[in-house]
């Protein structure tokens, strides 16, 4: 049974018609992402190889990413080219983007500064506010799904994977669903949300990007959520102490627990720190790398929730009701990271 209506008149062509499919360069749930070259013209595409036999049930799902991504034209979003179906896959041919993950190109980089984190941030608020204009929610950005276009030192970055992405209007959005650093107090509240959670998103990789270790976290998902929920974070010393105060409006701004309070993408964009001169210049490179490296080699930070596994997990863990409007963490001991990053992936207990 085909999931996508085949044009009138137009005679369903199979993907080896147009495409040379090569080797594999990534791997999903029920996918996986091969490089492929056009005849006649070489042109490099990657392509999304759904399996249907797996995403049995889940058609709906595949059915919505196109839908947003059919509406979507922007420089800084991975733009869908064109679908082929055959009885047993569905082939997303996509814009190819060689130029790596967020954190690893900032790894590999031989200088960083706050200024190159506040072009990277504004680059991505400017494509967030395109789809929210558009009232599309991503609802679920993270480094993952933030990719640079090329090698070359100053490739533009991309916003990837629309999969859990939501029209408004289109049903009640509050299912609980994301990835557990990066997702909005009210989504845990299981609470009707909107674009607001985006921007949570923003400010949490907005956070990252200047000292290399998340603003939330521990071992224990409970008090993972409840420091999500009471916005309990802090600028901690001496990782902080060289960033500018506007890199730390900026951020609070945005990690704010009320989504009617929290900034939107035209109002982040117009900050100092992002339109005007306030980014420092100063390296930043080894302190912030340095602590990526201790704190996202782990796999746990990348898992998505699973959207009826994690509203059971809220339920037994009693924290689906409202947090208080908690400001800054002020308790947490220094020492957490003046000798070295701890694991600050929480567990995955969220998964079915």
């Amino acid at each position: 049974m085909p999931i996508f209506e085949r044009e009138k008149g137009k005679k369903r062509e199979k993907i080896t018609d147009k495409y040379i499919l090569k080797e594999v360069i990534g791997t999903g749930a029920f996918s996986e992402v091969v490089m492929a070259v056009e005849k006649g013209t070489s042109i490099e595409r990657a392509v999304k190889c759904i399996d249907k036999r797996q995403l049995k049930g889940k058609e709906d799902t595949l059915r919505n990413e196109v839908l947003v991504l059919k509406q979507i034209s922007h420089p800084n979003i991975v733009k869908l080219v064109e679908i082929f179906e055959s009885k047993t896959y569905v082939y997303l041919v996509i814009q190819l983007v060689s130029g790596g993950e967020l954190f690893d190109r900032i790894v590999d980089k031989g200088s960083y500064t706050e200024k190159d984190a506040s072009d990277l941030i504004r680059q991505i608020l400017e494509a967030t506010a395109y789809i929210h204009e558009k009232g599309i929610v991503h609802r679920d950005l993270k480094p993952e799904n933030l990719l640079f276009y090329c090698k070359d030192e100053n490739s533009k970055i991309m916003i990837s994977d629309f999969g859990l992405s939501k029209m408004e209007g289109s049903g009640d959005m509050s299912t609980a669903c994301g990835t557990p650093g990066y997702v909005a107090p009210e989504v845990l509240a299981q609470k009707p949300y909107g674009k607001a959670v985006d921007v949570w998103s923003l400010g949490v990789i907005s956070y990252i990007l200047l000292c290399g270790y998340p603003p939330f976290y521990d071992e224990n998902d409970s008090k993972l959520f409840e420091q999500i929920l009471n916005g309990d974070y802090e600028f901690d010393s001496p990782f902080w102490d060289e960033i500018s105060d506007s890199a730390k409006d900026f951020i609070s701004h945005l990690l704010d627990v009320d989504p009617e309070k929290r900034y939107a993408c035209e109002e982040a964009i117009r900050h100092p720190w992002i339109s005007g001169n306030a980014a420092l210049t100063k390296d930043i490179h080894e302190s912030v790398s340095t602590q990526m490296k201790k704190n996202f080699a782990k796999t746990k930070w990348k898992q998505a929730f699973n959207a009826t596994a994690v509203v059971r997990h809220m339920r037994k863990l009693g924290l689906g009701g409202d947090g208080p409007n908690g400001g800054n963490r002020s308790n947490s001991s220094e020492s957490d990271k003046s000798e070295g990053a701890k694991d600050l992936s929480p567990k995955s207990s969220v998964s079915s």
